[in-house]
């Protein structure tokens, strides 16, 4: 299937989906915007379709498919402390990926301490279905864009900084970005 065909079955897919997903409405307790998936925006950027946006104000990942046109989905994004901005390129892709907390999460939360070797990948994973790795300067950045087992998140600063999507739109990103393709965030 081309580049095209593919953009184009994600569009329909994206109308599908913005129309069929509930809205997740509530996070324990606490109301915020409704969520109602993916959706097709006009975006204008001197950046080459391809390249991610994020929008962590906005709570929001642009990924740019055609001059003027991108994909919006919904995100959660870093707590107050734990939040990251700057410029990164893809670097890794990975399918149900391995979750290991790192050191400063575990003192924070020493019952993680049982996943320090890593817990596998699966539907309790907190990485969720995809990961997709932003290096900078050739290196790790430690920052994600993956998936969650938390779906009220969505639209909340809630995570330890990474970007957090649903599942079934970081699976529809994942498929479409390269490794190489360049992210913003701002």
């Amino acid at each position: 299937m081309n580049t095209l065909s593919r953009r184009r079955l994600l569009v329909t897919a994206a109308a599908t989906l913005a129309t069929a997903t509930p809205a997740l409405a509530v996070s324990k307790g606490k109301k915020h915007q409704p969520y109602y998936g993916a959706e097709m925006v006009h975006f204008a950027s001197p950046e080459r379709p391809g390249t991610i946006i994020v929008n962590t104000g906005e709570k929001a990942l642009y990924h740019l498919i055609a001059e003027g046109v991108a994909m919006r989905y919904g995100v959660a994004v870093g707590k107050a402390g734990f939040d990251w901005a700057g410029i990164a390129k893809i670097g890794r892709k990975v399918e149900w990926p391995v979750w290991t907390p790192p050191r400063s999460m575990i003192a924070r939360k020493p019952e993680l301490a049982r996943w320090a070797g890593g817990m596998p990948g699966g539907p309790e994973n907190p990485l969720g279905a995809r990961a997709i790795y932003l290096f900078a300067g050739g290196r790790d950045t430690l920052f994600r864009i993956h998936g969650t087992n938390e779906p009220w998140s969505i639209g909340q600063a809630a995570s330890s900084g990474c970007i957090r999507m649903l599942n079934n739109e970081v699976t529809a990103l994942y498929d479409e970005v390269r490794l190489g393709d360049k992210v913003i965030v701002i």
